[in-house]
């Protein structure tokens, strides 16, 4: 299976993704945990069907130390003993940063202020970040039919 376009060979699509990976930059820099950065955007790859984003994240962050049980059960969080009472609330933003078309008014206080209990004003603006940009990538991705299965750790960069 080939993609329908290949982003990084198309000039307006390569400037684009140039400018996205600038704006993770700040995100990947931030003191938003690593780890809670790749259940972040693994959980919104799973949510928005990006084949490409959850092989990538999931093998980063088993790269990154983080345990198989973990990453098979960031589908089932709410369920899920394995997450820390911060990882829990970063990951019910993202799913309601993800899905504010399903839901009349998007993100509700209670997971914000949720949020806001674990995470300082520099970590709450990279999550935000974060989750935008996730979805940015995951759309891109399945816009085009990128293939899933063959990414490698630190493919790019």
């Amino acid at each position: 299976m080939d993609a329908r376009l290949n982003l990084f060979g198309n000039p307006a699509g390569a400037t684009f993704l140039k400018h996205l990976t600038a704006g993770g930059k700040a995100v990947s820099d931030s003191t938003l945990p690593a780890a809670t950065q790749e259940l972040v955007k693994l959980r919104a790859s799973q949510i928005n069907g990006c084949g490409f984003c959850t092989d990538m994240h999931s093998k980063e962050a088993a790269h990154a130390g983080e345990t198989s049980v973990r990453l098979n059960l960031v589908a089932a969080w709410r369920e899920a003993t394995v997450f820390t009472d911060a990882e829990r609330a970063a990951l019910e933003l993202t799913e309601q940063g993800t899905r504010i078309a399903d839901a009349a008014g998007g993100v509700t206080d209670e997971a914000w202020a949720n949020a806001a209990k674990y995470y300082d004003e520099e970590q709450l603006g990279a999550l935000v970040s974060l989750i935008a940009l996730i979805n940015a990538y995951n759309r891109l991705n399945v816009i085009v039919q990128q293939p899933a299965g063959d990414y490698r750790v630190g493919q790019f960069g």
